[in-house]
């Protein structure tokens, strides 16, 4: 009975190890964030440069419905002027008010629209869906040692195709370096200059794929700097605790070592 369970084990293993090493892994490079280590916070000028690439290029046909305008204004986000934040808004979007049974101007309680586009998913949590997207499958290995994670891939990702093109089944594939396989249905989004940032910086298209990586991450994780804040604050505060019932048990035993080495 134990040798046919490991026959079968052994053949699932090797089933297994086959259809991993069947699939063809991305070339993901390791953009150096100024969000990620345990003390890094978000660039502000890049999350609204960011910003403005989504709106300009992605907006057409991704969505951020899970993500509320007014966060725009958040002082470890963007980090926009109230009233920035309220033009913006009314610009750009429009909402349906059920109380009026039309649609409006967005206003900063609004979230960004959902975009129903066919085959294009949600931006909101997209830089942490792809968190787990190299090492061993699912685990995240490279995230943890090597700080390569969602806006990693995504930067990658974009930046990634080399021009070619084919047809399968009357579907254009293009040929992207980062994409599990080697080719994605989704067409090259930025080309070079698709937008003028307001503050000089090169509009290079690994520029473009930079910021708007940096800004999906926000996206997905607005409170980070909350987080690694309230982290810090605890390792210290336990650290201390530690040395302290430390001290304390010293001071408790050693009469008693004192009695026993009588």
């Amino acid at each position: 009975m134990l040798k046919k369970l490991a026959l079968v084990a052994s053949i699932a293993i090797a089933s297994a190890s086959g259809a991993f090493a069947a699939g063809k892994t991305g070339e993901v490079t390791n953009f150096d964030f100024s969000f990620e280590g345990a003390f890094g916070t978000y660039d502000q000028a890049q999350l609204q440069r960011g910003l403005q690439v989504y709106t300009q290029i992605c907006s057409a046909c991704h969505g951020l419905q899970y993500v509320p305008i007014r966060t725009l204004s958040a002082s470890d986000g963007p980090g926009m002027p109230e009233d920035q934040v309220r033009a913006y808004a009314e610009q750009n979007y429009e909402v349906y008010d059920e109380a009026i049974e039309d649609f409006r101007p967005a206003t900063p309680v609004d979230h960004f629209p959902a975009n129903n586009a066919v085959g294009a998913p949600d931006l909101s949590l997209m830089a942490k869906a792809r968190a787990g997207f190299s090492g061993p499958y699912g685990l995240g290995i490279n995230q943890f040692f090597k700080g390569m994670g969602g806006p990693e891939y995504i930067a990658s990702l974009l930046a990634g195709y080399t021009g070619e093109e084919k047809e399968e089944a009357g579907t254009i594939l293009y040929e992207n370096k980062a994409f599990p396989g080697g080719w994605i249905s989704m067409a090259p989004v930025f080309y070079g200059d698709d937008v003028e940032y307001a503050d000089g910086t090169e509009a290079t298209v690994e520029q473009q794929a930079q910021d708007v990586a940096a800004f999906l991450m926000w996206a997905a994780e607005p409170k980070m700097m909350a987080r690694k804040q309230a982290g810090f604050v605890g390792v210290v505060f336990l650290t201390i605790l530690s040395v302290l019932l430390y001290l304390t048990n010293k001071r408790i035993w050693a009469p008693v070592k004192a009695r026993v080495k009588e």
